[in-house]
């Protein structure tokens, strides 16, 4: 955990824009939040703290406290509660909406606070209290180097056709380098994410995925058969076969003979 003095980092989401704006005006004008950035979606929210993890977690573009408003088109602010939750060291989260029966939910995904709108100077600066004092003890997010992201029990978010899908991470089989994207392939499909292949090996080696090739990375658990042919090594994940480069031979030999993975159930 890392000790806060400095300025909390804040995103303020609400689909809104009379909302949003005096969302904005209440955090910029509290001498304990310094930068603050807006997002008008829950998908727009996502991408953006996405961006910023895989960029520097302590990163200037890093996120302390998300202010959230729920009721929200499309992914509403409690799904995306949801998901940041499952991330490594996701931020703070203060719901921010003028329905009452969304309290209980809020404080299940373990919401620093709940304000009710229209929002009052007071309540709102006692929640911004709340949320430094959290961070100033060490209780906020906490960055974890460079494979900090979505662990495997959790979900990557995909967009298709303007609307952002959560696939289990435990659901892909392997993935593929495509420039600066990568392509995740899952027993129903595939799925293109701006992630690049090296931070997602980087953010999924201790949990079963090795890099086969510098293009390739697989879940070992995935593995269903290993083959030598001529001296070139190639590996069966269902009906693909997929070449082991010659740099990586050794490992992955290694991982499979000494059992480093755990074959996924198939139902």
């Amino acid at each position: 955990m890392r000790a806060h003095t400095a300025p909390l980092r804040a995103l303020a989401v609400d689909d809104e824009e009379p909302a949003l704006a005096e969302l904005l005006h209440l955090l910029r004008e509290d001498p304990r939040v310094g930068d603050v950035v807006r997002a008008s979606t829950a998908a727009e929210a996502l991408h953006r703290l996405s961006r910023a993890g895989r960029a520097d977690p302590a990163g200037p573009d890093a996120v302390d406290v998300v202010f959230l408003d729920i009721g929200m088109p499309g992914l509403g602010g409690l799904e995306l509660a949801r998901v940041l939750g499952e991330s490594t060291a996701p931020p703070l989260i203060v719901f921010v909406t003028a329905r009452k029966d969304y309290a209980v939910r809020a404080f299940d995904l373990k919401a620093v606070d709940f304000l009710l709108k229209p929002l009052g100077r007071e309540r709102f600066a006692e929640a911004v209290r709340r949320v430094a004092e959290l961070v100033g003890s060490g209780q906020g997010p906490r960055p974890a180097g460079p494979g900090t992201g979505p662990a495997p029990g959790g979900h990557v978010p995909v967009e298709l056709g303007g609307v952002t899908r959560f696939v289990p991470v435990a659901d892909i089989v392997y993935a593929e380098a495509q420039g600066d994207y990568a392509r995740l392939h899952t027993r129903d499909g595939s799925h293109l994410v701006r992630i690049p292949l090296s931070a997602l090996a980087e953010r999924w080696r201790p949990h079963g995925f090795v890099r086969i090739h510098r293009s390739r990375l697989v879940a070992l658990g995935r593995i269903e058969e290993l083959r030598v042919d001529g001296g070139n090594l190639t590996v069966r994940v269902g009906d693909r076969l997929l070449a082991v480069s010659r740099r990586n031979a050794r490992a992955v030999r290694d991982l499979l003979a000494q059992g480093a993975y755990t074959r996924p159930h198939t139902g």
